[in-house]
C-alpha cells in the first residue's frame, strides 16, 4: 500500500498569484484527494473484516485481487513487447491458493517429507512453461516462459503468503501474526508521507520515484515502530503472547523496510513500461499492483520472522 495522502513525499508547491489563489488552489487540491481519502479507508475497514473472518472471504479476495494484479502486469510487459502466458497465470493462482495453506490447516498435509505443496507447485509450473514453448517455439519463446515464470512467483505466489501467515501456527494467533504487518505497511505510507512532507529534502531513489526523499523513508521506519510496538503490547495483555522488545523492533525495521522496498520495486516495473499507474482499481489509487506492493515482500518476510524467530 501507499500513503492515504498523495504519493508525494515533498510540500506541495503554493499558486503563484498570491494567498488567495494559493488558497484556492489547496481547496482544490482537497477536493480532488476526498475520492482518494474516503476510498482508502473504506479498503482499509473492508480489509479488516477480511482478516478477520479468514479463509471464507480471504479466499476469494486473494484470487480476485491477484487475478487482476496478473492482468496489470501482462499489461505492463506487453507495453515493452513481452508476451506472458496469461491463461497460464490464471490457473496456477487457482492451483496456488490451497498450495498456500500451511500444515497446521485441518485436512493439508506436506506433499512429501521436506516438501510443501508450495515449492512443489513452483517447480511444475517452470517444467509446463518450459514444455509449452518448446512445443510452440517462437522468437519470444524465452521471454515468454522467464517472464511469465517471474510474474507467478512476484504476484500469486508472494501474495500466497497471507493465507499461510493467517493460519500459522493456527486460526487465532495467525490473525494476529497478519495484521501486525498489515499495520507495519499502513503506519510506514503514512509516516513516510508526513516525514517527508514536512522534513523531505534528500532524494532517496531519484531514477525509480523522484518524490520519495530519506527524511520520509527514516518516517516510515520510525512510525511503524511505533505501531508495531503498540500492537504487541495490546497482543501480550489480550493472548498472554510475549515478544521482546529487540525482537520486535528488529520485527517493525525489517517489515517496514521491506515494504518500501516492495513499493519502490513495483515504481521500477512502471517506470520501465512507461506509466504512472499499473491500472484502475480504486480511485486515485491506482491499479491493484500498485496497492498491494508493500505486502508482496511485507508479508513473506513477516512469515519468515515469524516461523524462524518468534516462533522458535
Amino acid at each position: 500500500m501507499r500513503p492515504l495522502a498523495p504519493d508525494n513525499d515533498g510540500a506541495m508547491e503554493p499558486a503563484i498569484g498570491g494567498s488567495a489563489d494559493a488558497a484556492g488552489a489547496k481547496a482544490s487540491a482537497r477536493r480532488r484527494h476526498l475520492p482518494r481519502i474516503a476510498s482508502a479507508f473504506v479498503a482499509f475497514a473492508i480489509t479488516l473484516l477480511v482478516l478477520w473472518v479468514g479463509l471464507p472471504l480471504l479466499a476469494p479476495t486473494y484470487l480476485v485481487l491477484t487475478l487482476i494484479a496478473i492482468q496489470e502486469y501482462a499489461s505492463l510487459m506487453n507495453l515493452r513487447g513481452i508476451p506472458i502466458r496469461r491463461r497460464s497465470l490464471w490457473v496456477a493462482t487457482v492451483l496456488t491458493l490451497p498450495a498456500s495453506l500451511p500444515i497446521s490447516y485441518p485436512g493439508m498435509e506436506p506433499l512429501i517429507a521436506g516438501v510443501s505443496w508450495r515449492e512443489a507447485l513452483i517447480g511444475l509450473f517452470a517444467l509446463y512453461l518450459v514444455g509449452l514453448e518448446i512445443a510452440n517455439p517462437n522468437r519470444n519463446s524465452l521471454q515468454a516462459v522467464v517472464y511469465s515464470l517471474f510474474g507467478y512467483l512476484y504476484i500469486p505466489w508472494l501474495f500466497g503468503f497471507v493465507i499461510t501467515l493467517r493460519y500459522t501456527p493456527d486460526g487465532v494467533l495467525g490473525l494476529w501474526y497478519l495484521t501486525l504487518p498489515a499495520l507495519a505497511v499502513v503506519a510506514t505510507d503514512v509516516g513516510a508521507y508526513t516525514f517527508g512532507t514536512l522534513f523531505g529534502k534528500r532524494k532517496l531513489a531519484p531514477a525509480i520515484s523522484p518524490n520519495k526523499t530519506v527524511e520520509g523513508s527514516i518516517g516510515g521506519l520510525i512510525l511503524a515502530a511505533a505501531v508495531v510496538g503498540g500492537a504487541l503490547v495490546f497482543l501480550e495483555q489480550r493472548t498472554g503472547l510475549h515478544v521482546n522488545v529487540y525482537d520486535g523492533l528488529l520485527f517493525s525495521l525489517l517489515v517496514s523496510s521491506a515494504a518500501q522496498l516492495g513499493d519502490l520495486f513495483e515504481s521500477l516495473l512502471k517506470r520501465w513500461a512507461g506509466v504512472k499507474d499499473a491500472g484502475v482499481f480504486l480511485p486515485g489509487h491506482g491499479g491493484v499492483l500498485d496497492r498491494i506492493d508493500s505486502a508482496l515482500i511485507a508479508f513473506p518476510v513477516t512469515y519468515f520472522f515469524v516461523t524462524l524467530v518468534i516462533l522458535r
